[in-house]
């Protein structure tokens, strides 16, 4: 029976999972990433699964997709760039609004992005802040690609401003005055990742990687979590060692129950809480929420000077996890608030807990009950099965869908019904 190997190829890590045609888990590794030929740490996965018949990969690898937004007004075009890069699997690193000037072009440089995302108006509405802004971009010789997705009656003059530039245009982020149409320019910025951004990251040297990837990490964990979700919503807490990510999908049930103003599937990033390198961040967002975190202070401040600490005692461990549960909640309470809380009428019906100080944890019961018990969090998660992606198999899901083979896609996210 064929088999295919779904590959995670993370900045750290690279992890696999080999699946039969019917998407039963057959066995999972994990080998260092090895840059600057990634595809060596890629060969010892495999080997270690035992050889596949199909390799699927995807990549945050080289920090992943850095992506500038500029729009028009912040709290309209640029706010609506901003969710479509995070459900499109980027990491924000700029926001501007307004028409650019020298100031905010040297911003703009200093971010690095890899991608930069150029909206602005509605259809037929302002066109001029958009057109200055793609003139402000050409005239300065801003050198990475842009995806085009505003006021789609000036795009053929945006598109001739901008001659010269790498420039892939799509449809309008924000067609009409409270209309989010995420999915095109999201679809955009995946193409322009694998097309142009992937192979300027000095992971390979060869183009095969860049043939083998087939979405961002993040963009293939959302597509997981949306599949996930046929029945009931879900979320899904990713604690890593800089950002906090959490992801949301409601049902399709749901989704017909209410005014759709957001996209079915979510995913916000929180940069500043983390298990090692926004240690302290945990802490201070704490007292913030109103959290406590007596005793956290110190270790936190120890874990993000010594970002490769690893827990080597029980009370070490306790203390990951004890930062971990805070982060998940405060993590989960921004994302509530940016989606207005709307998970369908009967809130999420899963959450699952994903990063490595969950999935090596013994014993998770205290974060389960801190997470039950958080006043802010009951109402969404209170009928929630808690459960942990010990398998890492939520990305490996998702690049399965992404293929055609959404069955053993869904057999796959099975194995986290097992987890207590």
């Amino acid at each position: 029976m064929p088999t295919t190997a779904c590959l995670d190829v993370g900045s750290t890590w690279t992890k696999g999972a080999l699946v039969d045609h019917d998407g039963v888990l057959l066995a999972t590794a994990q080998h260092a990433t090895t840059p600057p030929e990634v595809l060596d740490g890629v060969k010892g996965v495999i080997a270690e699964l035992g050889g596949a018949d199909h390799v699927l990969v995807c990549s945050s690898a080289g920090g992943g997709l850095r992506l500038a937004v500029v729009g028009h007004e912040r709290l309209i075009s640029a706010e609506a760039g901003y969710r479509v890069a995070l459900s499109a699997g980027a990491k924000v690193v700029h926001v501007s609004a307004g028409e650019l000037d020298g100031a905010g072009i040297r911003a703009l440089r200093q971010a690095e992005p890899d991608v930069v995302l150029l909206v602005g108006g509605t259809d037929g509405g302002d066109a001029k802040v958009l057109l200055h802004n793609a003139a402000a971009l050409a005239r300065n010789r801003i050198r990475p690609p842009i995806v085009l997705a505003g006021n789609q009656h000036a795009r053929l003059e945006a598109l001739e401003i901008l001659a010269g530039r790498t420039v892939v245009p799509t449809a309008n982020v924000l067609p009409d005055v409270g209309e989010l149409a995420p999915g095109p320019a999201r679809a955009a910025i995946r193409q322009v990742f694998l097309n142009h951004v992937i192979g300027g990251k000095g992971l390979s040297r060869g183009a095969r990687f860049r043939r083998l990837v087939r979405a961002v990490t993040p963009d293939a964990v959302l597509t997981g979590v949306s599949q996930l979700a046929s029945e009931d919503a879900v979320l899904v807490v990713d604690v890593g060692g800089a950002t906090t990510d959490v992801y949301s999908a409601v049902s399709i049930q749901d989704e017909q129950e209410r005014a759709v103003g957001l996209p079915q599937d979510r995913r916000t990033v929180e940069g500043d809480i983390g298990m090692r390198w926004s240690a302290p961040g945990i802490v201070a967002e704490a007292a913030a929420e109103r959290l406590t975190a007596t005793g956290l202070a110190e270790p936190a401040e120890r874990r993000a000077k010594q970002v490769g600490f690893i827990p080597e005692t029980p009370e070490e461990s306790t203390v990951d996890l004890k930062l971990a549960g805070l982060a998940a909640i405060i993590a989960v309470r921004r994302h509530l608030r940016l989606v207005e809380g709307k998970l369908g009428p009967r809130g999420a019906g899963l959450l699952v807990l994903s990063g490595g100080v969950f999935r090596h944890a013994d014993d998770i019961g205290d974060v389960v009950e801190a997470l039950r018990n958080d006043p802010v969090l009951k109402p969404a998660i209170k009928a929630a099965r808690i459960v942990v992606d010990r398998d890492y198999v939520l990305a490996p899901a998702g690049l399965l869908a992404e293929d055609g083979q959404v069955k053993a896609a869904r057999t796959l996210l099975t194995t986290l019904q097992d987890d207590r």
